[in-house]
C-alpha cells in the first residue's frame, strides 16, 4: 500500500493532538451537529407544548400535531447521541490498525452522514408545513413562537452540517482508493473530463463530494432557497433577494 492512505488516517498510532483535532473540518462539523440537536431538543421540549387559557392539557405548538414535536424530540435526542458517538470515533480512529476497521467505521460515517441529512430534510418540511397550517385561535398568546421557528431554522442548517459531514467522510474513502500525490477526483471539474473513465470518476462516489464540489455556488444556492420557500414560510425571513 505504497504511497496509498488507509481510509483517512496517515499513522495508525500517532499522538493525539486536541489542538488539531479541534481544527479539523470534520470535528467542527460534528460539533455543530451536536450543538444543533441541542437547539432542536430545548426547543420543542421546553416551549413546544402550549395550551389555551381554558385548558389544561398541552398539545404540540405544530399545529397541535403530537407527532410533529414527537419526531423533533426524537430525532433530536438520537442526533444528540449519535453526534457524540462519531465524535468520539474521530478521536479513537488514528488509533485503529486494521484497514478493515478503519473501512467499516468510514462507511459507517458515510452511510449515517447521508441518513441524518435525509431526516432532517424530511424534518424541516414536516416542521415548516405542521407550522405553516397552524390556527392562530390555537395559540392566542403567540406562546412559543420563536421556539418553534427557532427549531424549523436549525433543522434547515442541520441538513447542511450532515452533507459537509458527509463530504468530509467521503474524502476520507478517496484517499484509500488514490496516491497521496494524485489530484484528487473531487477536484476535478466537468471541464477536464476527456474520458468516460474520466467521466465515471466525477459522477461516481468518490462521490456526492465529487458533485457537491462540481456544482456551482449559485446552484446550491438556488436549490437551498426552492426548499426553504416550497414551505411557504412567512416570517418576514428570506434567503436574500433574487438573484
Amino acid at each position: 500500500m505504497d504511497g496509498f492512505q488507509a481510509y483517512g488516517a496517515g499513522k495508525a498510532g500517532g499522538t493525539f493532538d486536541p489542538l488539531t483535532f479541534i481544527r479539523q473540518p470534520q470535528t467542527v462539523m460534528r460539533i455543530l451537529c451536536w450543538l444543533f440537536s441541542i437547539v432542536i431538543l430545548g426547543c420543542v421540549t421546553n416551549e413546544g407544548y402550549i395550551n389555551k387559557p381554558e385548558e389544561v392539557e398541552e398539545y404540540c405548538i405544530f399545529n397541535r400535531n403530537q407527532n410533529a414535536c414527537n419526531y423533533a424530540v426524537a430525532m433530536g435526542t438520537l442526533c444528540f447521541l449519535c453526534s457524540a458517538a462519531f465524535l468520539a470515533l474521530d478521536v479513537y480512529f488514528p488509533q485503529i490498525s486494521a484497514v478493515k476497521d478503519r473501512k467499516k467505521a468510514v462507511m459507517a460515517d458515510i452511510g449515517v452522514s447521508a441518513l441524518w441529512s435525509l431526516v432532517w430534510f424530511v424534518g424541516f418540511c414536516f416542521l415548516a408545513n405542521q407550522w405553516q397550517v397552524s390556527k392562530e385561535e390555537d395559540n392566542p398568546l403567540n406562546e412559543g413562537a420563536d421556539a418553534a421557528r427557532a427549531a424549523i431554522v436549525f433543522s434547515f442548517l442541520s441538513v447542511f452540517t450532515w452533507l459537509v459531514s458527509l463530504e468530509q467522510s467521503g474524502n476520507k474513502k478517496q484517499s484509500s482508493t488514490q496516491p497521496t500525490n494524485s489530484v484528487p477526483h473531487s477536484l476535478m471539474s466537468l471541464e477536464t473530463v476527456s474520458t468516460p473513465q474520466d467521466f465515471k470518476c466525477v459522477v461516481s462516489f468518490h462521490s456526492i463530494s465529487s458533485v457537491i464540489k462540481v456544482l456551482s455556488f449559485e446552484s446550491v444556492y438556488r436549490l437551498s432557497r426552492v426548499c426553504w420557500e416550497s414551505t411557504g414560510l412567512n416570517w418576514g425571513l428570506t434567503l436574500s433577494p433574487s438573484i
